[in-house]
């Protein structure tokens, strides 16, 4: 067993300089998703490192499963505003989105430069075919931890149907809100009251004020960037709100960006997904998807500037909920109605998913015998033999250039 040591008892603080190292290995080693990335974080920063206490972690955990945003990410976040407040914070952060950021920004590179080389196309295939085994399970996944009851699959289905007769931004907002509502109104839910950590606390005013930020730019994004046309602010607009509104997990990002971005003149769908399925191969946090599809946009911002915009604000709402929500966290898990509401639309999104797992992954990856055989045997991999994801995705890349 590994006893903290004294200078990292729970109640100690540090800096930084020492945040940014320890997130950065776990930057570079961290694949498997988020629930392998906590097991990650525990194992390096609870019984090796001593930062914080069982307790401690696991109400961090439960904080980030009830924000909307990437939860590993945001742990990350919450430990590092903990160890050495924002500064801490931020080291957290860039630590352990850099190696995934810098990879699926080479990536975007890369498939610009074959594109224009004309090279074969057949890769491109294989990964999306592996982003359509991925998000099956995924949804598979989702569907049996979030939706374990009848009330809570009629959700999800009808949610799905919604979904896909009204694609786009705004009916996967209503589909998120018709499950808020039906779940405040039909289901249950048993509050799980929560000790918030006391370290390095923001005061009530920061945090207040953090809130009213995050609200502000959801609502104030979308009318500045259309009154100004400018396009950065635009691509910043976009991946703001993908960031603000996932719940459920990363693959929820794909019908949020891909609604947006997907369009004559904007991303393929063959380029966005083969960059999703190129992203479940690195280490880190699936959000780092965002660096590819600012990197791979037509039009200026791109490449390293449209990376960077994505990334900022694809993070941004998370920064700004965990800094604002640790706090008040204790009265949030204990209230009985948001808990209800949050039970819904955790079940709307696995519908929502499902509908993106229909169009555009299955529509776009799907067109051949050979393609849906080697989604067979991608899904087969992942899901019954449990293949890492990063094998499976090189496995499928190949398989798509040999026989697509």
């Amino acid at each position: 067993m590994t006893h903290p040591r004294p200078s990292d008892s729970p109640d100690s603080t540090g800096s930084a300089g020492e945040v940014f190292r320890a997130f950065l290995k776990l930057g570079l080693t961290s694949f498997g998703g988020p629930v392998a990335h906590l097991g990650f974080f525990r194992a390096e920063l609870v019984a090796k490192r001593g930062w914080l206490t069982e307790d401690a972690y696991a109400n961090l955990v439960a904080l980030c499963q009830f924000l909307p945003g990437p939860a590993s990410s945001q742990v990350g976040m919450a430990i590092g505003l903990m160890r050495a407040g924002l500064a801490g914070m931020a080291a957290a952060w860039l630590a352990f989105t850099l190696p995934s950021a810098l990879l699926m920004l080479a990536f975007a590179y890369g498939v610009g430069a074959a594109d224009s080389a004309g090279l074969s196309a057949g890769w491109l295939s294989g990964l999306k075919i592996a982003a359509a085994a991925i998000v099956a399970d995924a949804v598979l996944g989702m569907a049996r931890n979030l939706c374990p009851d009848r009330p809570r699959r009629t959700i999800a289905l009808l949610a799905a149907a919604g979904a896909a007769a009204l694609p786009g931004a705004l009916g996967q907002l209503g589909v998120i809100a018709f499950g808020a509502v039906v779940g405040l109104a039909l289901l249950k839910a048993e509050a799980a009251p929560a000790h918030a950590p006391s370290r390095h606390l923001p005061g009530r005013t920061a945090s207040l004020v953090a809130l009213a930020l995050f609200a502000l730019l959801l609502v104030s994004l979308p009318l500045l960037a259309q009154a100004s046309g400018d396009p950065a602010l635009a691509l910043f607009d976009t991946l703001y709100r993908a960031g603000a509104l996932v719940f459920g997990g990363g693959h929820v990002v794909l019908p949020l960006i891909e609604a947006e971005l997907v369009h004559p003149g904007g991303l393929t769908r063959e380029i966005f997904l083969a960059g999703y399925g190129a992203a479940q191969a690195v280490p880190g946090p699936l959000f780092s998807f965002a660096a590819y599809v600012g990197a791979a946009m037509p039009t200026s911002p791109n490449g390293a500037a449209g990376a960077l915009i994505a990334l900022v604000a694809m993070f941004l709402p998370s920064a700004l909920l965990v800094y604002g929500a640790l706090r008040f966290w204790t009265a949030l898990a204990a209230n009985l109605a948001i808990r209800q509401a949050m039970n819904g639309v955790n079940a709307a999104v696995v519908g929502l998913l499902g509908a993106a797992f229909w169009d555009p992954v299955v529509t776009s990856s799907i067109t051949s015998p050979r393609a849906f055989a080697l989604a067979l045997l991608a899904y087969l991999a992942l899901a019954l033999w449990k293949v890492p994801a990063w094998a499976v995705v090189a496995g499928a890349a190949l398989g798509g250039a040999l026989l697509l």
